[in-house]
């Protein structure tokens, strides 16, 4: 279990990028959900242990994460959302000098690691061709193996499929399911279907706070019968806007499909549509615009 209370962190020049974040982490897989600058990089980055948040605490199993962060190294998996790479090394070279680093000194034991790892995240085949060489899904797959070097009990991934194909979107978000089934895995992105595939537990964060947890599927049950679809013409769109809560829009051959929340049928052509994630996402953003 990760147990973050209260964590706050203001940088230099005076944002306040968290602010007040309490949150329970249970093993499996964890959806971090939030735009842009809402703060997912900065409370992962305080996890990880690579910046010191201004107050608060956070605990995992019984490492006082602030207080003894070499203790929490030696148990953690992290992919940032930008790694480099050294421009001529393959990727069993490679691999095979981060395992020292992480401290699997006996040559056997790594050779068992590395081999094991590139057959796990399927890169053996290619696992002579240097890492600066592969595609963005190759090269997040070699990061998820470097994250699971030492069996890590605490896995963080920073928006791990930005930019990916639908493909290797697939094949990575299956590995790291696999990955999820033991230990816990922390999953920060702004892509609502990474988080519907794979998470039973999200939370939603925008502006440096929590704004929403739970399961997703208890999320989607308080929008049942709430949510409202139309589809209108770029026109009447601003009309819609002032007298109805609009929370999402999307264009559709040259249309705009538009989905508002209200307790009660709005009339006026909407239709009720089943709510998903995305609903409860876009829906807890707007509330939470409104009350900032």
């Amino acid at each position: 279990m990760l147990s973050i209370k209260n964590l706050s962190h203001v940088y230099a020049n005076g944002v306040r990028a968290l602010d007040d974040v309490s949150l329970e982490v249970p093993p499996g897989m964890f959806g971090l959900l939030g735009p842009n600058g809402a703060g997912k990089s900065t409370l992962m980055r305080s996890i990880a242990t690579l910046q010191t948040p201004t107050s608060g605490d956070i605990h995992f199993q019984d490492i006082d994460v602030i207080a003894q962060p070499e203790l929490l190294r030696r148990t953690l998996g992290y992919l940032p959302q930008d790694f480099g790479v050294y421009p001529r090394v393959s990727a069993y070279d490679l691999l095979d000098h981060m395992a020292v680093l992480k401290g699997v000194a006996g040559k056997a034991e790594r050779k068992e690691t590395v081999e094991g790892l590139l057959q796990q995240v399927n890169l053996w085949a290619v696992r002579k061709k240097a890492v600066a060489g592969y595609s963005g899904g190759m090269r997040q797959r070699f990061g998820i193996a470097q994250a699971l070097i030492g069996r890590p009990q605490l896995i963080i991934v920073d928006e791990p499929t930005a930019g990916l194909d639908p493909e290797e979107r697939n094949r990575f978000l299956n590995l790291l399911a696999e990955i999820g089934e033991q230990v816990v895995v922390i999953l920060s992105t702004h892509i609502v279907e990474d988080v519907s595939d794979l998470c039973p537990r999200m939370a939603i964060i925008a502006d440096g706070r929590i704004v929403r947890d739970g399961a997703p599927h208890e999320l989607l049950a308080s929008l049942k019968g709430r949510i409202w679809t139309k589809t209108v013409d770029k026109a009447s769109l601003e009309a819609v806007r002032a007298s109805h809560q609009v929370i999402s829009t999307r264009l559709f051959a040259g249309q705009t499909v538009v989905h508002v929340l209200a307790d009660k049928d709005p009339g006026d052509g909407f239709a009720g549509v089943a709510g998903g994630l995305e609903d409860v996402y876009f829906s807890t953003l707007a509330a939470a615009r409104q009350a900032a």
